[in-house]
Order: structure tokens, then C-alpha cells, then sequence
């Protein structure tokens, strides 16, 4: 079993309602969670992985895709994937942390180590990967552009899903994945763009995966990109503990709450929960394979 040596907890507790939202009435039709970061506690209790997997169970989110973003919580991510039906790994250095890698001179070694994780058998994605240029300027970023390259090779060269961090960088990121070549799989990771980038994932059969902000009162651009998205191409995800959906936002996000992601969508979409859920089961199973392979003895 993976320790908890790398679990974190966030600094910002007490300055608003750090408790943990309601349980939603459960999915009919489960779904998955597509990018969760279950090493990062949160709240004013946090809750331990058991209690967050069940919890999920309870709701109707039959498994999760937990989200490595350095070398420590990527090993972590693929230890705990290996033995824990309920969840799959994904990999990567996150474009952020790549600028000071590089100036290190220790993001070709991080980046080898991503490459041995992807092949585990567990390991379904490499990612989050990606552009930011929010928080990373004009100077970190070649390396950002290196480490993302890189990471599209890993996932072409080991078969996995390509999960995008795209942050302010949609133009680069879309220029990147053309000029280089996308994975077969490639996830646009909570989803942030308008319908024109929309409009681009669905002519390249790229996934867009759509966090709790579709749910938020001033994301009427994320809601018309998902009414014009393939919804063979939707996917739905948490990000927790962040982007807490309507109407617990700035509250602890854990993949439980899923359903009150899913129900916003489907009233944005005018279709049944049960409907849009059964799609989007089926299309995270094409991206990530069966939960049930791969497990250690």
C-alpha cells in the first residue's frame, strides 16, 4: 500500500467555511472521476483516503484517475493505483514546477522518471502536463515547452492519455500538440476554454474534461463549450480539493461531490443525468482501460 508520506495539506484553512459539503443523493448510473489530487488534505477535517473512497463509492463515482504532479506524489499516485481497484494513475512534472527543474539541472532526470513510471501497469496517464502561462513567464517558458514535449513522447511511446494543464496558453497548447503530434488519447484537463477550442478538440477527437467551474455563475463561455462538445468527447472530473462546484464553492472539493458537477452539465445540455452519466463512463473507459486490470496480488 502507498504511505502517506506525501499527503499535504493546504494553508488556507479559517479564512471561510472549511467544512465539508453535503453528500449528494448518489448517481443512478456511475461515474469516474478524471483528475482528482487525493494526496492534498484539505478541510477542517481532513478526510483520510479510505473515507474519501468510500465516500466517493457512496455517491456513485465507481473509481478515480489520481493525479501525480512531481516525482514524489507520481510515485505516490502509481503505488497507491497499484493496489486499490477504485483508483488508476496518472504521471507527470507539472508545468510549473519544469522552470525550476531545468534550472537545477534536474528536470531530464524527473522527466526519465515520469517515462518509467508511465509503464507500470496501473499508470493510465501522463499528466497533468501542459502550458501555464499564469503563473510562469516569458522566462520559464522554453522549459515548460520541453517538459511538455517530452511528456507527449512518454504517452505516444507508452500507450497512455495525455492530460493536459492548460492555463492562459490555449493558442500554444493546441500549436504544440499539431506541430509534435497528439497522443491518441489527449484530455484537455478541466476544461477552460470557449466553443472555439471546443470546436478544435472535437475536428482532432480530443477529450474535454469538465471540472466543478462549469457549475459557476459567471462560466456561461464553459457552458456553451459544452453544448457544442461531441458528447462522445465529455468528460467530467473534480480537480479536488479545488474548483468546488455550485453551490459549495470555496468550500473542500473530494470526488463525492462529482454529482453535483454532472447534474449542472446535464441541465446545461437539456438530457437526463443518467443519459449524459452512461456516456461518460463510456468515454473514460475508452481513454483510461478497466479499473479492474493490472492490480498487484
Amino acid at each position: 500500500m502507498a504511505d502517506a508520506s506525501h499527503v499535504r495539506s493546504r494553508s488556507d484553512q479559517g479564512r471561510r467555511d472549511r467544512s465539508w459539503p453535503d453528500e449528494p443523493v448518489p448517481l443512478a448510473v456511475p461515474v469516474y472521476d478524471n483528475h482528482t489530487h487525493l494526496e492534498v488534505a484539505d478541510g477542517d477535517d481532513p478526510l483520510d483516503l479510505s473515507t474519501q473512497l468510500a465516500r466517493a463509492v457512496a455517491a456513485g463515482v465507481r473509481g478515480v484517475v489520481q493525479v501525480g504532479t512531481d516525482v514524489a506524489t507520481s510515485i505516490w499516485s502509481a503505488e497507491l493505483a497499484a493496489v486499490d481497484p477504485r483508483v488508476l494513475a496518472a504521471v507527470a512534472i507539472h508545468p510549473n514546477d519544469a522552470p525550476e527543474l531545468a534550472a537545477a539541472g534536474e528536470l531530464d532526470a524527473a522527466i526519465e522518471t515520469i517515462a518509467a513510471l508511465a509503464s507500470r501497469p496501473r499508470v493510465r496517464g501522463v499528466g497533468e502536463t501542459g502550458l501555464d502561462f499564469f503563473r510562469t513567464g516569458e522566462d520559464g517558458r522554453d522549459a515548460q515547452f520541453a517538459a511538455f514535449e517530452a511528456h507527449i513522447d512518454i504517452a505516444k511511446r507508452s500507450g497512455t492519455a495525455l492530460q493536459i494543464h492548460d492555463r492562459d496558453a490555449h493558442d500554444a497548447v493546441v500549436e504544440t500538440l499539431l506541430r509534435v503530434g497528439a497522443p491518441e488519447k489527449t484530455v484537455f484537463h478541466c476544461f477552460s476554454g470557449d466553443e472555439d477550442l471546443a470546436r478544435i478538440c472535437a475536428e482532432n477527437g480530443w477529450y474535454l474534461s469538465f471540472a466543478g467551474t462549469v457549475s459557476f455563475s459567471n462560466a456561461a463561455g464553459l457552458r456553451a463549450a459544452l453544448a457544442v462538445a461531441p458528447r462522445e468527447l465529455v468528460l467530467v472530473e473534480t480537480d479536488a480539493p479545488y474548483l468546488t462546484p455550485t453551490p459549495f464553492r470555496g468550500r473542500p472539493n473530494a470526488p463525492y461531490l462529482i454529482p453535483y458537477t454532472l447534474r449542472s452539465m446535464a441541465a446545461t445540455l437539456g438530457v437526463h443525468e443518467d443519459e449524459l452519466a452512461a456516456d461518460i463512463t463510456a468515454n473514460t473507459e475508452r481513454v483510461y482501460g478497466s479499473w479492474d486490470d493490472g492490480l498487484d496480488a
